[in-house]
């Protein structure tokens, strides 16, 4: 038993050499996963290899597959995801994900880039100051929501809450989305599929469907993601993905 011939292909694409181990023991398991998530699921797709293995990694994060998460890391590499790229990844996920869950995921990160003769630390990425944070992060924040947007957001915000909001702003737009190395349309595929892996973020999903549209990912591009992303979060999480985007950008027929 073994994976199909375009399956094989794609999969030998991506981990040159690589033989798992559990087609040995699981064989019947590799043919069905390999032949569904490196043949039909890629003819399904249009994003380019770079774009797919960064979304795929921010969901890994999100899932918490630290195993699955350093091979693909170093897949990544070889298909040409700079080192500043996998460590933005990791980085714009603690906003989302929390350093408790991104800490091993840093540590895998930094393994892989050593291991593939990387000198650390990397170049700095950050586009703000102690001083012009929350500022810098309330400029990102309006051009991903929506001056409109936001004013109600923060207008219906308690006066005990109103401190999550100053550090949405200087904390998660300030230090963590303003920062280079990515633009700002591939953070917010990184931002979406973060939230639909981890699950019960649906009112989120929702708000970065909206925010994907508002710097110029379209419907198509994000069903495209979520469909990447299939064969490593499961049905549910992708059927609750799916209607998120339908919710906010229906589908209408050419």
């Amino acid at each position: 038993m073994a994976p199909n011939a375009r399956a094989q292909k794609n999969h030998d694409e991506l981990f040159p050499g690589h033989v798992s181990t559990l087609a040995d023991t699981d064989p019947e398991l590799i043919e069905i996963f390999d032949n569904f998530a490196f043949d039909e699921v890629l003819a399904q797709s249009q994003l380019d290899v770079r774009t797919r293995l960064k979304v795929q990694l921010a969901s890994m994060i999100a899932s918490q597959a630290v195993l699955e998460f350093r091979v693909m890391a170093g897949a990544a590499l070889r298909a040409g995801v700079t080192p500043v790229e996998l460590k933005e990844i990791v980085y714009q996920a603690v906003p989302y994900v929390g350093m408790a869950k991104v800490l091993d995921f840093l540590h895998a990160t930094n393994e892989v880039l050593s291991g593939n003769g990387v000198e650390l630390p990397l170049p700095k990425q950050a586009t703000t100051t102690p001083e012009t944070r929350e500022e810098k992060g309330l400029s990102v924040q309006k051009e991903i929501v929506g001056e409109e947007g936001l004013q109600k957001f923060l207008a219906s915000t308690p006066k005990d809450q109103q401190h999550i909001h100053q550090f949405l702003a200087a904390n998660c737009f300030g230090d963590h989305v303003s920062r280079a190395g990515i633009d700002l349309a591939t953070r917010e595929l990184l931002t979406f599929s973060m939230l639909i892996s981890l699950g019960g973020c649906e009112p989120q999903a929702k708000g970065h469907v909206a925010a994907n549209l508002r710097v110029g990912n379209s419907r198509t591009r994000l069903i495209d993601v979520v469909t990447q992303l299939l064969p490593f979060i499961g049905y549910p999480r992708t059927l609750n993905a799916l209607r998120a985007i339908d919710e906010v950008a229906p589908y209408r027929a050419s």
